[in-house]
């Protein structure tokens, strides 16, 4: 019996409680990022990859990452750091609480939501090179879903749809905490989230549903004629030189070296010992959530995307830049808060955030080995240690939390007045 219902959540994204306070994607603004037209443009410097970071700005990153691990329900964390003046990476904790063995900053992780950045990029690459439009209705592609005809990929990328998440379902619960080692095809996945669809109408309300991506990476399969991880390679990973990160399918392996995940999801977590789910087969999440990397790829592709550079053309990028609500919110397969593009991804075991800062062009990445949240968490379950007196949050997002107040550039989930 699933005991509480923290066990019974399955989320795939930590952002998805967060983004769920922003209004409705249907009209779009540039309030979030600034000047859309000229991120483009910004410069890669020889710095970013072969020089490191000043020690001014490490010390202070350091400091900023050392209070707040006490507060962090992970065995370790890895940190990174990406800027016009270099590059910074590095590994606090253990990635094995079992063996002792140190968490490493070039550790894989599954990387849980972020595949939905991948995602909405291939849309977009796929829009970009007309061979499809985002105002293309779903029933075009996957018959059955309600709505169908009125749902358009756009809805899907911006969680606008009104399409059920098949995470929240109680029957897909049950079937995967009983069992997580299971394999799942989207068809399947569809099945368990139609039925309680449509919660709303296209467009009448924001709610951060897996179904929408699991939709979308349908469309990208039939549009390309190719499986899924064959455009993935060809489209963004080949590309960009990202040799690190891998599309696993049905395969529960994780590539060495990497770090044992823990989680109190599952039928048999407790406080006392959390579950390992390192190697939970991940394709649950398939196109919303299964891919795995690591921080040297992820601080890679996070300034791609938040650029767009070896992606998109300058139009598309300024297209999927102002596709935020005003003043922030998710757009086309990623959010923006404060002037940071990207997201978080959070599955059994792990939890990743990616983000990129528009205006001082720079990418931070963490990385954690839990996906356990810790705080003043209402009626989620804790680890004993848990501290109280601060807000609930999930290891890799109050990390980069700090770090960004550290650099100087808030990352707030508090709309301005």
């Amino acid at each position: 019996m699933i005991k509480t219902i923290r066990h019974k959540k399955s989320e795939l994204c930590s952002l998805a409680v967060l983004l769920a306070l922003f209004s409705s994607g249907a009209s779009a603004s540039q309030s979030c990022v600034a000047e859309p037209s000229v991120v483009n443009s910004a410069p890669s410097t020889s710095a970013m990859n072969q020089s490191q970071l000043p020690e001014t700005i490490t010390k202070e990153v350091e400091s900023a990452v050392r209070r707040t691990l006490d507060y962090v329900s992970a065995p370790g964390v890895i940190v990174g750091i990406q800027t016009p003046e270099g590059i910074w990476k590095k590994a606090w904790g253990v990635a094995d609480p079992a063996t002792g063995e140190a968490m490493k900053a070039g550790m894989h992780t599954r990387i849980g939501s972020v595949t939905k950045t991948f995602t909405g990029t291939l849309l977009m690459q796929l829009a970009d090179a007309g061979k499809l439009s985002l105002d293309d209705t779903i029933d075009t592609y996957v018959a059955g879903v309600p709505n169908g005809n009125k749902i358009t990929l756009r809805h899907l990328a911006n969680m606008t749809s009104g399409v059920s998440s098949y995470t929240r379902a109680e029957a897909f619960l049950d079937i995967f905490f009983e069992d997580p080692s299971q394999t799942y095809t989207p068809e399947q996945l569809l099945n368990f989230a139609l039925p309680a669809s449509p919660e709303f109408e296209p467009a009448a309300s924001f709610d951060y549903s897996n179904t929408n991506t699991v939709l979308l990476g349908m469309v990208i399969e039939q549009v390309t004629g190719k499986p899924i991880e064959q455009s993935l390679s060809a489209m963004i990973l080949e590309p960009l030189g990202l040799t690190n990160t891998v599309w696993p399918g049905n395969a529960a392996d994780m590539p060495d070296p990497f770090a044992q995940g823990f989680t109190l999801q599952g039928n048999a977590a407790t406080p006392e010992q959390p579950s390992n789910a390192t190697h939970w087969n991940p394709s649950w999440g398939w196109t919303a959530g299964e891919m795995i990397s690591t921080m040297d790829d992820l601080l890679i592709y996070g300034r791609a995307l938040g650029t767009g550079k070896g992606l998109l053309s300058p139009a598309a990028q300024q297209t999927r830049l102002t596709s935020f609500p005003d003043p922030m919110g998710y757009g086309i397969g990623m959010g923006c808060a404060a002037g940071w593009v990207g997201h978080t991804g959070e599955l059994p075991g792990y939890n990743t955030t990616l983000f990129y800062h528009v205006a001082s062009d720079t990418t931070v990445v963490v990385q954690a080995n839990s996906d356990i949240r810790s705080g003043d968490c209402s009626d989620e379950e804790v680890l004993p240690n848990n501290p109280t007196g601060i807000s609930c949050a999930s290891p890799a997002s109050r990390v980069f939390e700090a770090v960004s107040v550290a650099l100087g550039h808030p990352f707030s989930m508090t709309a301005p007045e």
